[in-house]
């Protein structure tokens, strides 16, 4: 059950109709999710809570048309692959990929793979995809490194537009969140017609933070929700601190952004972060990508005869404030619906981390909020 259906509204803005990053016309996402084995950790063979998750940014191939894009890094003890050249160039021509720490190469290679097996022309072509981390090892066996290429190619084949799978799905299977169950989230919001009138949409990969800062709508309800009332799953000698894991955050929007603007947009969502109550641990990678659809016909790479120059537009500076409180907003609810969308999970040698259920997040937004009266 997502935030809006519990009735909880975050922000101003309305959320489109799917109230997920598939709002903005023509991305698409798909998962593959590995769950397999129970008991005490075997590296090589379980238990595994892992797997990857796609975001693809057009219709067809991202190749064929490139969007812009830009990114932020919040804190950087974690890894977006293909970074340089987005800097650089300011162009995406890959989808965005997913998944844990120890299988972004694995991703990586078999992204370039896909796209290499999906060229029906002679031209030169190169890719570097955008590939991002965070690590599930207290639940999953992460030295194993369980996922395969063919793990990316089902993630691929699975993208869709419309309803997103949230919670313990794709990359965000065997991650933790504010000490709960955390993963994939996502949600969006629509401009009024006056502001532009675009979509920003918002998938998070959460596996950050400590319970004592979860905030809910500005309620301190990790305050309520302590480790006394619901066990975490750092208690044990061999798990890692709590707040020591990372988040991953992708933005969309059909707004006609330049690459410097994609970079702007991008730095909004460490708002949405904060609210939550995060973005303050050294050992958490908060990394964050935008992209824009809204200009058509950037040529790809490669062409023998690319065109001189090709027509762009760009929202005005003014116009840029809407967009940043969208993704904000859109952030915030995300890691939220990435919460409530995850049941307990079991992982390695019995781990466990417990989901935040509706009633439980309910009861204590109560009780926070009758204790700051």
């Amino acid at each position: 059950m997502s935030a809006s259906e519990l009735g909880i509204r975050i922000g101003d803005l309305s959320p489109g109709a799917q109230n997920a990053i598939t709002d903005v016309e023509g991305v698409r996402v798909g998962h593959s999710t590995i769950v397999r084995g129970e008991g005490p950790l075997v590296v090589g063979e379980g238990p595994v809570r892992t797997g990857v998750t796609v975001v693809c940014p057009r219709e067809g191939l991202a190749r064929d048309e490139p969007v812009f894009a830009g990114a932020h890094r919040f804190n950087g003890n974690g890894e977006m692959t293909g970074l340089e050249w987005i800097r650089e160039a300011g162009t995406l021509a890959t989808p965005v990929a997913i998944t844990n720490t120890h299988s972004v190469g694995v991703v990586r290679d078999a992204l370039v793979r896909a796209e290499i097996e999906a060229r029906t022309d002679e031209e030169d072509y190169w890719c570097l995809p955008v590939v991002a981390e965070t690590y599930d090892g207290t639940l999953n066996d992460i030295n194993g490194q369980h996922v395969t290429a063919e793990h990316v190619l089902q993630a691929l084949a699975s993208a869709s537009t419309g309803p997103v799978a949230e919670g313990s799905v794709g990359g965000g299977t065997g991650m933790i969140c504010h000490e709960f169950k955390g993963g994939i989230g996502t949600s969006s919001r629509r401009l009024p017609e006056d502001q532009g009138g675009w979509t920003v949409g918002a998938l998070v990969q959460a596996n950050y933070g400590r319970r004592s800062r979860l905030r809910v709508d500005g309620a301190p309800v990790g305050r309520v929700l302590g480790t006394k009332t619901i066990p975490s799953p750092f208690e044990g000698e061999q798990t890692q601190p709590a707040g020591t894991g990372s988040i991953i955050v992708v933005l969309a929007t059909d707004a006609p952004l330049l690459p410097t603007q994609c970079d702007r947009l991008a730095k909004r969502v460490s708002i949405g972060l904060g609210r939550m109550g995060g973005g303050l641990d050294d050992g958490s990678g908060d990394i964050f990508f935008a992209f824009a659809t809204g200009n058509r016909g950037i040529p790809r790479e490669g062409l023998s005869e690319p065109p001189v120059t090709v027509p762009i537009e760009m929202v005005t500076n003014e116009y840029m404030t809407p967009l940043f409180h969208a993704a904000a907003e859109a952030t915030e609810e995300a890691i939220l619906n990435a919460l409530l969308a995850a049941d307990d999970m079991t992982g390695r040698d019995g781990i466990t981390a417990h989901g935040l259920t509706p009633e439980l997040l309910l009861g204590a937004l109560d009780e926070a909020r009758r204790d700051s009266r």
